[in-house]
């Protein structure tokens, strides 16, 4: 219940009291939260109270509307922090999710300008390419197209493609991983991106480019990634020097 004689304003109240049942399971995602009679015949408020504090939660990224049908329970966004630098699957992994890959192909092609670019290697230098989906808890998250060299990443399979590549490249090929250079940027999906990530033409996505670099200084994967916006937010701490 909200507390009238409270310095609190009532809607943060009631903001705060969605928030819970959100983050506890009370509401799911995707539920249909008590349309803004409901909240004010409930807790004897205003009905002005109740759009206010569900006006601020739709900002937050909490709940979002339909038009015409109410106001429903967002999935909440997966927080990706810039300073280090992780893989899928270990990112998933620290956040206790399930992450899986689907893997749409694995071949070895010849680099073309920009891959041989990436990865500082002559044009048509062979590199394994591998595209595929990756998943947290079953969910689609992201659609990624990686390349590697060949004659640095031996004897890689389609079998060790399902597991985490850098475990891999640091456990079983022994190299120390140092630092990779991206870029983010977003976009309005493909058709493919539509398909893969069961998201609908009006989702954006952020596409990642992303090349990284071993300890000493050979690049060793370029990656393009499409990563559902309405599922994933990059967040950077900066500091004033």
């Amino acid at each position: 219940m909200v507390d009238k004689n409270s310095r609190i304003p009532i809607y943060l109240q009631l903001e705060e009291q969605i928030k819970h049942q959100i983050e506890k399971g009370v509401l799911t995602a995707n539920q249909m939260i008590p349309s803004e009679r409901e909240y004010a015949q409930l807790y004897g408020i205003s009905r002005m109270t109740v759009r206010h504090a569900i006006n601020n939660l739709v900002l937050d990224g909490y709940l979002y509307r339909q038009k015409g049908r109410g106001t429903f329970v967002a999935n909440r966004k997966m927080e990706q922090r810039l300073q280090g630098l992780t893989g899928f699957t270990e990112d998933m992994t620290e956040r206790g999710l399930t992450p899986s890959s689907r893997l749409l192909s694995f071949s070895i092609i010849k680099a073309n300008k920009q891959v041989a670019n990436k990865l500082k290697n002559s044009l048509n230098t062979p590199v394994y390419e591998l595209k595929r989906i990756r998943l947290a808890d079953g969910e689609p998250m992201a659609l990624e197209t990686t390349y590697l060299p060949v004659n640095l990443v031996k004897g890689l399979t389609e079998e060790i493609t399902h597991q985490s590549l850098y475990r891999y490249i640091e456990e079983e090929l022994s190299f120390i991983i140092s630092e990779a250079r991206q870029q983010i940027e977003a976009a309005t999906p493909t058709d493919d991106e539509i398909s893969y990530l069961q998201i609908d033409r009006h989702t954006p996505v952020l596409l990642i480019s992303r090349t990284s670099y071993l300890k000493d200084g050979t690049p060793f994967e370029y990656v393009k990634s499409a990563y559902r916006a309405d599922r994933y937010i990059f967040v950077h701490s900066l500091k004033r020097e």
